[in-house]
Formats: structure tokens, sequence, C-alpha cells
């Protein structure tokens, strides 16, 4: 089947990009929407839309809502590539940042802060997570950059995902895995006003695993 902008759905096939986010530690309020957060959130076909008016190739794979990576781990291998992990994090100032990276990665959260010279860091409430990015827990995604044209949140690859030529995602849900080209990926970000910062993260994988 083919779905917007000419991406291939394959039905019955499954996969994951797996998302991550906690419990938030402090105990300010989330942001109440406004500008670009009040408006509504893109939907799949919104993404698909804005992909293909860019020129960007994509495949989208339907599967059953996978929330972990370890939810979706025995279903590696039927779509080839870089599965990421994503990371929605705040400091106590109130920054934000999404971390996207391979999902085996092992994130150290202190290690991380001292790399971002953010200070100590922590996941980002749901609240938090849907004023920011408009997408739900257990469907964070690069993809959801869409939703913050006015830069609200920072973001950062990590550079051993880079190492793929295919990035696999979900495209703002978690019932769908979009694969695209790594500098595809890049550029539909950049076309977001999101300039990702590229870091090796090696630095922060002493420590216990973030996901």
């Amino acid at each position: 089947m083919v779905g917007p902008g000419g991406m291939a759905y394959n039905r019955g096939a499954m996969t994951d990009s797996s998302t991550t986010n906690g419990p938030e530690a402090a105990a300010s309020p989330a942001p109440s929407p406004t500008g670009a957060a009040a408006r509504p959130p893109a939907t799949p076909d919104d993404l698909f839309a804005r992909l293909d008016a860019l020129g960007i190739a994509a495949a989208t794979t339907e599967h059953e809502a996978v929330f972990t990576v370890e939810e979706s781990r025995h279903l590696r291998g039927l779509i080839p590539g870089g599965h990421v992990k994503n990371l929605f994090l705040r400091n106590k100032k109130g920054r934000q940042w999404l971390v996207v990276c391979e999902e085996e990665r092992a994130v150290d959260l202190k290690a991380l802060g001292t790399l971002l010279g953010a200070g100590r860091l922590s996941f980002g409430s749901p609240e938090r997570l849907r004023a920011a990015l408009g997408v739900e827990p257990g469907s964070v995604t690069p993809f959801a950059v869409i939703n913050d044209p006015d830069g609200a949140v920072e973001t950062v690859i990590d550079a051993h995902l880079m190492s793929f030529e295919t990035i696999n995602a979900h495209p703002l849900v978690n019932t769908m895995t979009t694969s695209i080209a790594r500098d595809d990926l890049l550029r539909f970000m950049e076309a977001c006003g999101h300039t990702p910062r590229i870091l090796d993260l090696d630095a922060t994988a002493g420590g216990a695993d973030a996901g």
C-alpha cells in the first residue's frame, strides 16, 4: 500500500524506534501551551506531506503499538538501519533537550548534563512533552521537531547513530516506523528550524542506562 507522498506501508511488519521519558524530577509545572505549542500538533499525514514537499523519500511500516526498546527488540531484523532511543530531558532552569541516540546506547544523565553544560538533567513530564513537542510518551521522535518551529527544545544526536545510512523513527505515533536516509533526516530537522548538535556520547555510557 502506498501512503501520502508515495511512502510505502508494509502492513503486518513490526518494528520500533523506541522512546524514553520518565517522571520529572523537579516539581515545577509544565509550560502552558502558547505560540507554537498552542497550535494543534502535526499528524503523521502532516509529517508525510512535509517530507514530500521537501523532496525527501521515506518508507513507513505499520505495526502494533510499542512503547520501549525492550518491547520491540524481538522485531529487529525486519527493517534495516539504525533504530533510535529518544530522551526528552530538562534541567532545573527549564531548558529542554531532545537527545536522539542508537537504541542500545546506555546514557548516564549526570555525564550527559556535564557534556551539554546543562547541570543536572531529569526526564520531562508527559505534560511538558506534549506542550513542547506535541507527542505522547512512547512516541518521542526526532520528527517531533515539526511541532517546535520556535526552537524551544534543543536537539542532540549521538554521533554513533550517524554511522547508519538509514535511520528508523516513529512518525509522531508509535504504531508506525518511518525509515529515512541519515542526511535527509538532518535536512528535515533543519527545515523545521533545528540544526542538531552531533555529539560523541561515549563519555556518557559509563553509568546506568537512561532508557
